[in-house]
């Protein structure tokens, strides 16, 4: 590392040899009290007064004689022990010479010791620059002195330097304070600071009168000042509102927006006129609020705390003392109360404008009344004031563009920000110049918005020289744009002489030069400057010089200036008067001391000033360490230092041209070797040296370079990780970090992954504190990984927050990122308010599992006592984390907090179990809740018991509840169907569906499909074409849609322009209508219906049929132009006949960039199961189309492989491995194996093999497993994967947990062989199955050995049922599970369970023993019970996870579970003969959340005509209903439909299995001749051979058709049917329609 300690070290050599604090004054003025005093230490144990120190070489020998009398009399007495040797050997040799030799040896030393120091300590008469006197004579050796000695001078006592400066009294009294000086004080003495200024309004508010003390604002606001103080003295919100005209200053407003900011954001976010008051001043743009999720602000009227008193016009009686600054307020914040009650009263308005002040009123006023304000106030329209859409074409007022950047952010971004034309145009209104800053892409900007502040340069204030350096080179182009063409700015940072380079860069950047005086158009720059011509300082009364030519003066004609303006008092005046030129006048006092008296005559100091006539005679130009020895109260020492480093720093300008390389790199070894010699020492003996302060600086400076040149990451690592606490040493701030300091910092940013957690782990406090601030500042502009962020977090968390809990607030913006491991063994600082509320107000941004983890944590101190003994607005006092508490004590909260609280959990996210217990504490407890509760309650009314709810029948509250069950059926919600069936379809409107009105019908379209084909049967056509607008967009059944198309059909001709005005009643439509269209009409529909083709093919969506989707596809796919038509057909491709796309293959290659886009390999079936899967299906198609790809054009393979697209899945095995050899890199293949996962649909068997197979044999095969993916990486053997290392098995247990849907696919045997062993590799097999290890496995955990399952952990178990209940577990496990859950550590004997319980078990409860179900209080296992244990069971089958887990036999045990749950608690097995309870007659809604499988036949066939007419499509498919349920069924229906020659189309596609306990002979009877009713009858797998080909032939007379005449459509209808045709038969099919 390259160290530069010169400066370094003349520091630390002034400061130790020259200290500040112990030196007398050069010239102690009046001012100049209690001055400093040296005393001299004459020994340990005595100290005496000594004649004072003077600097002055008098040549008198008493000096040498008091010198030899005390000093040396006592040293060679013996009694100066411990003087150094070389002054006892000075003293002796002085004792052995006579008088007349002592004083010729003083003389001869002394006359030459003057001689040489007389230039820097001789005094003059003369202090002026003008009349320099020469140098005193020097008397000769051996004589006299010509001239009588100078007069002694007395130095009086004096404290040091800091503490007369900072006499914070007297700033009260002076009409003025240097505003150094007030940054030095704060610097140093920020206790006494804070106290005296910070909790001084008075004082504060006279510093702040002068913009240079702005910044103590912001010090202030950070200190430990009492922050209650300073907002009553500041934040008086109602003066800014009583003074409009006065614009609010960005400092005070960014001060009570960090210490009050909430009622500031509250006031500014929802009241406009405040609002438009902040804005007025562009400058506070950048501290505004972001007001999007607020309300939108009301008129200012409302405002209670900011009352305009003032604005009572009726109380305006002496109209004389109404000032301007009243009506401003006034007219800015009650417009139109200002025109009804002012400008519309003549005689009131005369009497103001008798007062010439309020001469602008009369034009106001007339423009007012021509456009009068709008009466009442409309409403604030967001929509209606920011409609971007215009702003490209007319004028925007610059308030709109200021009110939507505020409350409309998003967008404002979007369509303002990112539109070149629409930002263009705003910002040719100068007022609209804040946009370029706001607008600003926040992506490349990382310490610029920090330190590049240009809005803040536009004040008088002192930007830092390395500021502006840094901004000119990492931001050169607003840098030239927004301070060198800016002539303020320019000139208020030209006011710092060290920013003087500015003048030189700005002529290079900027199209034109600056030019001194002429304001940048005529000088042409610095080589323009002459300074005889420019520096003109007499005319400068009338033509004062602006920033740039008065530095240029004082550069190169000091003297001059000095001379001709320090003694001009009116010049002086008028350039004080400018900030950017106000330091003259301190520069005068402190150059020279001229006074000036009324007839402007200048008194003349008769000191002689040497430094100053030193620095003329050298040209020494030293602005920035000059201190003048004229000057009153300045130390000798202070001008002695600035002497040696104005000489060094003038030294080392010409230190290049003067020394060599070697020289240079000698002379840096020795001076950097000195320094740590020093620092050594100082270390070492314990002395104050200031080495370690002074070459702070420099060490940051050599580091961050040594990190901007460094390329090894390891290096970095190891400085950062061991040198940890020594960079933090550097890191001492006292108000904003440095550039240096925020390049160090952004290095642990920069780390790599496998580095962060050590180096943080190392990292000093104050360092981690510094981190967390520049990560708040810039973290949106940080590219950081989420594993890099947790890893962060966690460093921090478990680390440094354990050790010091001040860490919290800072963390909070990185909460989002910790894992709930971490959170979960977060410091016990539950009780800590501000912890909570920081907590609160990040949950939003978290995960539900991050949540979870914050609840598990704070329940620690939240037991179930506490929770009930706590007062009810609990929930309130605690906020959001209160939601996340387990259930365990959650459950203990009362139905009085939990009404209280209700607003704070319904902005959470709460589980199901959690809201059912709400809905039920609540409505169960109280039985006079009121329609507004309810609103409150909102959909939780739908969780409530439904006999809770019919109290309310007869309420107000019941339309309430009404539409909360409405709202919660559209959103496809579960409802028991008591709760329905009680609360809505009981009502007597249902009883005549025909009279209806137009409008309640459009209300009740989402409850059609529950009322059933009966009721749809009953409403008229012309009912449903006028509602057709509400039901299209329900989803019913295809039989229900069939029903209300036919009915349509009656009124209107289905034309194809009509079917996109179907929407989901286009499954309704008949095959054989959809062949009647035309192709291009055909095709014309379905662009307009893709939301209801998309998942067509879908299983268990209710869409398109095969038979309706194969006619489409084929029909469409008969024309060459479908290969235009992708887009269109894109939801139809899956259910395209092979030999369609076949005979297209030559011209979807020629369309190869579309045709890689589409899904050619998807998972939906549209065929029949005796037919190749959907998956194989497609993959020969991709195939097909690669193919002819290979044929037509090779070089695309070879060339471009990876653009190929979701065509990927068609590439054979041969030109696989070609690929891969071309480039067997890591890199090349890793990018084949992403082309390969990102296949929309599953590879074939054999791809899959043939990728394993060529990689397997590569050394970096074990690098290449993560990026195999799961569906390649299951496709290995299990006797492969038992070989893997301990990190290979952990790589695939991250694969597999992240896509579990492949695994699920695998066999229940593979499944459990492959865990195995994973577990055994991975060190699970012993000891308990810990909640980390069972959530490690994911989906796999259930699959695990008995042995190993059995050890889960009970209290994991309990607490995380939710999520173990949406796991796959085998007959074994379910098992297990239900021993767990009889366990004591759980739940208990079932007979102990309450309903709590059973909400909690859910679906579990299957899980349980037929022995052991009946335990269960039948109290508890009502129908409603029943029902929701049902739902949960169905939920999880239908759901990811469900749908690909048990197989058939599992599946079938589970049923029989359930069936005898049913009917074993709803009585109808008598297992008891003292069981009250009768059999019930199920309704079709309680079949439909149950299953009709589980009732009894004899029950099924007890139901009404109509209920049992609304439930025979879900009979028929219901895989479960046994032969003897399905004969009774069947009897069922032929009593109300008839005998089967009459059952209609409608009625044989509902009947779906029942129909396989017809005979052949009633099969044949059958009248199946529309393509529905055959698929639904081909859909059945259970037929006998002779019902099929009864049912085959029954197909062929119904049609009317010969076997050769079945279409490819009929013959996707068939399905199993086609077995029972005869071999002839199916020889006769036609080859094109059957392939």
């Amino acid at each position: 590392m390259s160290w530069s300690f010169s400066i370094p070290l003349v520091d630390i050599l002034l400061e130790n040899i020259l200290p500040l604090e112990q030196s007398p004054y050069t010239y102690p003025g009046p001012e100049c009290q209690n001055p400093p005093s040296v005393p001299f230490q004459r020994s340990a144990s005595e100290t005496r007064n000594y004649t004072d120190i003077n600097y002055d070489i008098v040549c008198d020998r008493r000096n040498l004689a008091t010198l030899n009398d005390t000093l040396c009399a006592d040293i060679l007495m013996g009694s100066g022990g411990g003087s150094p040797a070389s002054v006892s050997t000075f003293c002796h040799a002085l004792s052995s010479l006579s008088r007349n030799q002592v004083e010729q040896v003083w003389s001869n030393m002394c006359y030459v010791m003057q001689a040489l120091v007389s230039p820097l300590v001789a005094k003059t008469s003369d202090c002026g620059a003008e009349d320099m006197q020469p140098s005193l004579v020097v008397t000769p050796l051996y004589t006299s002195p010509l001239l009588s000695p100078a007069p002694h001078r007395v130095v009086r006592e004096a404290s040091n330097l800091q503490q007369l400066a900072c006499d914070y009294n007297s700033w009260l009294e002076s009409s003025a304070v240097n505003s150094v000086l007030v940054s030095v004080c704060s610097d140093n003495e920020h206790v006494a600071f804070v106290k005296q200024v910070c909790n001084n309004a008075v004082l504060m508010k006279k510093l702040l009168s002068d913009q240079m003390n702005s910044w103590l604002y912001g010090y202030c606001a950070n200190s430990s000042a009492d922050a209650l103080y300073m907002v009553s003295q500041f934040c008086v919100y109602e003066q800014w509102i009583n003074r409009p005209t006065v614009p609010v200053d960005p400092s005070l407003l960014e001060f009570c927006m960090s210490l009050d900011s909430r009622r500031l954001t509250k006031l500014i976010c929802e009241h406009t006129g405040f609002l438009m008051l902040l804005i007025s001043n562009p400058d506070n743009w950048r501290i505004m609020p972001n007001c999007t999720n607020s309300p939108p602000p009301l008129p200012f009227s409302d405002l209670n705390e900011l009352q305009l008193d003032s604005c009572r016009y009726s109380e305006w009686h002496n109209v004389m003392q109404i000032t301007m600054d009243v009506l401003s307020k006034c007219i800015l914040l009650d417009q139109s109360g200002f025109t009804r009650e002012v400008c519309s009263n003549k005689t009131f308005l005369n009497s103001l404008l008798r007062n010439n002040d309020n001469a602008w009123l009369e034009m106001h006023c007339s423009t007012s009344l021509s456009v009068p304000p709008p009466e009442p106030t409309q409403p604030f329209d967001l929509g209606g004031w920011c409609d971007y859409h215009t702003w490209g074409e007319r004028q925007v007022d610059d308030s709109i563009v200021g009110l939507c950047w505020q409350h409309d952010q998003t967008a404002f971004q979007e369509h303002v920000c990112c539109k070149e034309s629409v930002f263009e145009k705003l910002l040719q209104n100068s007022r609209n110049k804040w946009l370029i800053s706001v607008c600003t892409d926040l992506e490349e900007i990382t310490v610029m918005p920090q330190v590049c502040r240009y809005s803040d340069w536009t004040r008088p204030i002192i930007v830092d020289m390395t500021e502006l350096a840094l901004c000119a080179e990492i931001d050169p182009l607003n840098f030239t744009a927004k301070v060198c063409a800016n002539d303020t700015v320019l000139q208020n940072l030209l006011a710092n002489q060290d920013n003087t380079w500015l003048i030189q860069h700005c002529a290079n950047h900027s199209n034109s030069g600056i030019s001194p005086g002429g304001g940048g158009g005529h000088g042409g720059g610095l080589t323009g400057f002459i300074r005889a011509e420019q520096c003109q300082y007499s005319t400068w009364i009338i033509s004062p010089p602006d920033a740039a030519l008065l530095t240029l003066c004082w550069e190169h004609d000091q003297a001059n200036l000095v001379s001709s303006i320090c003694p001009n008092a009116d010049i002086l005046l008028f350039l004080s008067r400018e900030p950017s030129s106000a330091w003259v006048s301190s520069m005068c006092t402190t150059y020279t001391n001229y006074t000036t008296t009324k007839n402007n005559s200048t008194t003349k100091d008769n000191r002689f000033c040497v430094v100053k006539n030193l620095m003329k005679q050298f040209s020494w130009m030293c602005p920035t360490y000059f201190v003048s020895d004229c000057q009153p109260c300045v130390t000798q020492n202070m001008v002695l230092q600035m002497i040696v480093r104005c000489w060094v720093e003038s030294l080392r300008s010409r230190a290049k041209g003067l020394l060599t390389t070697p020289v240079a790199t000698v002379l840096d070894q020795a001076v950097s070797t000195t320094v740590v010699i020093l620092l050594f020492v100082e270390n070492v003996q314990g002395a104050s040296w200031h080495v370690t302060d002074t070459i702070r600086q420099s060490v940051l400076k050599s580091v961050v370079d040594f990190f901007k040149m460094e390329d090894d990451p390891d290096k970095k690592r190891v400085l950062l990780q061991c040198f940890g606490t020594v960079l933090s040493s550097l890191l001492q701030t006292t108000r904003e970090m440095t550039n240096d300091e925020l390049l160090l910092i952004k290095e642990y940013f920069s780390l790599p992954l496998s580095s962060l957690r050590p180096v943080l782990t190392a990292a000093h406090v104050s360092t981690v504190r510094l981190i967390l601030q520049y990560y708040s500042r810039i973290k949106n502009t940080l590219q950081l990984s989420d594993k890099y962020l947790s890893t962060m977090v966690s460093v921090l968390l478990q680390t440094h927050l354990a050790t010091d809990a001040k860490l919290f607030p800072e963390l909070a913006p990185m909460l989002a990122a910790a894992s709930p491991s971490d959170i979960q063994a977060l410091p016990s600082l539950q009780n800590n308010g501000n912890v909570r509320e920081i907590i609160n107000r990040n949950l939003d941004g978290m995960s539900l599992d991050q949540r979870e983890a914050f609840g598990l944590w704070y329940s620690k101190i939240m037991s179930p006592s506490s929770i009930t003994r706590g007062h009810q607005s609990l929930i309130r006092d605690t906020g959001n984390l209160i939601a996340y508490l387990p259930f365990q004590n959650f459950q203990h909260l009362s139905a009085a907090q939990l009404l209280d609280g209700l607003d704070v959990l319904q902005r959470n996210t709460l589980t199901s179990l959690k809201q059912e217990l709400i809905a039920n504490k609540l409505i169960g407890t109280y039985r006079n809740l009121t329609a507004e509760d309810f609103i409150r309650l909102g959909n939780l009314s739908c969780l409530a018991d439904p006999k809770d709810l019919l109290v309310y029948r007869d309420t107000e509250a019941l339309r309430v509840i009404q539409d909360s069950i409405m709202n919660c059926t559209l959103q496809g919600l579960s409802l028991t169907s008591q709760l329905v069936s009680n609360l809505l379809l009981n009502s007597p409107e249902f009883k005549v569906p025909s009279l209806l009105s137009v409008d309640r019908l459009a209300e009740l379209a989402p409850l059609l499909p529950s009322l059933g084909v009966t009721f749809l049967q009953s409403l008229t056509p012309s009912q449903l074409l006028a509602a057709l607008p509400a039901i299209s967009s329900v989803s019913f059944t295809p039989v229900q849609a069939s029903i209300i198309v036919d009915k349509l059909s009656s009124r209107m001709t289905l034309i194809p322009g009509q079917l996109q005005e179907l929407g989901s009643l286009i499954v309704g439509v008949k095959t054989e209508t959809l062949l009647t269209f035309t192709s291009d009409r055909l095709l014309s529909s379905l662009k307009a219906m893709p939301q209801h083709t998309r998942d067509h093919c879908l299983p268990h969506k209710r869409g398109l049929c095969p038979p309706e989707s194969n006619a489409i596809a084929t029909k469409l796919w008969g024309f060459p132009e479908v290969v235009n038509w992708l887009n269109d057909v894109e939801a139809l491709l899956s259910c395209t006949p092979l030999l369609s796309v076949l005979s297209r293959t030559r011209l979807l290659v020629d369309k190869l960039s579309n045709t890689s886009t589409k899904l050619w390999n998807t998972q939906q079936v549209c065929t029949t199961a005796h037919f190749a899967s959907a998956h194989f299906l497609e993959a020969l198609l991709a195939k097909a189309i690669f193919k002819v790809l290979l044929e037509a054009n090779p070089n695309v393979i070879k060339e471009d492989f990876l653009s190929l697209g979701t065509l990927g899945q068609g590439v054979s095995c041969a030109v696989l491995k070609e690929r891969i050899q071309a480039d067997a890199s890591p890199s090349s293949v890793k990018k084949i194996l992403a082309f390969l996962r990102q296949q929309p649909g599953l590879l074939h068997t054999a791809l899959k093999k043939c990728v394993i197979e060529e990689l397997y044999q590569f050394e970096i095969f074990s690098e290449l497993v993560e990026d195999l993916g799961a569906e390649i990486a299951l496709s290995m053997p299990v006797s492969t994967i038992k070989k893997f290392p301990a990190d290979m098995m952990d790589t695939l247990r991250n694969i597999i947990t992240g896509e579990p849907r492949h695994f699920l696919m695998l066999s229940r045997t593979k499944q459990e062989l492959l865990v195995d062993k994973m577990v055994q590799r991975m060190g699970m097999y012993t000891g308990v199955f810990t909640e980390e290890e069972f959530r490690s496995l994911g989906i796999m955990a259930p699959f695990v050995v008995d042995e190993v399952f059995i050890q889960a952990d009970r209290s994991f178990f309990t607490k995380s049922l939710d999520y173990l209940k949406g796991l796959c577990y085998s007959s074994s496990k379910m098992e297990i599970v239900a021993r767990i859950l009889q366990e004591p550590a759980a739940f208990g004997p079932v007979k102990n369970w309450n309903q709590t319980t059973l909400s909690q078990v859910g679906r579990f409860l299957f899980f349980l023993p037929a022995v052991i179900l009946p335990e269960i209080s039948v109290e508890l296992m009502t129908v409603g019970r029943i029902e929701k244990l049902f739902m949960s069971q169905h939920q999880w089958e239908r759901g990811d996870v469900g749908i690909l887990c048990a197989d058939r036999n599992e599946r079938r045990t589970l049923f029989e579970k359930e069936q005898f749950v049913l009917q074993f608690f709803l009585g109808f097995l008598k297992m008891n003969p003292s069981n009250p309870l009768i059999p019930m007659v199920p309704t079709c809604e309680i079949l439909h959340t149950t299953a009709p499988s589980a009732w009894t036949s004899n029950s099924l066939t007890s139901m009404s005509s109509s209920a049992f007419s609304n439930c025979l499509e879900l009979m028929g498919l219901d895989p479960f209903l046994a032969s003897y349920q399905r004969s009774e069924v069947l009897k069922r229906v032929k009593e109300i439909y008839g005998p089967v020659s009459s059952f209609s189309q409608s009625v044989i596609s509902q009947l779906g299995g029942i129909a396989t306990e017809l005979p052949p002979a009633e099969l044949s009877a059958l009248r199946l001749t529309e393509r529905r009713s055959i698929g639904a009858m081909g859909a059945v797998s259970a037929w006998s051979n002779r019902q099929l080909a009864a049912l085959f032939t029954t197909v062929l007379n119904s049609t009317k058709q010969s076997p050769s005449q079945l279409d490819s459509s009929t013959l996707v209808a068939l399905g199993y049917i086609v077995c029972g045709a005869k071999v002839a038969e199916i020889r006769s099919f036609n080859n094109v329609e059957f392939r």
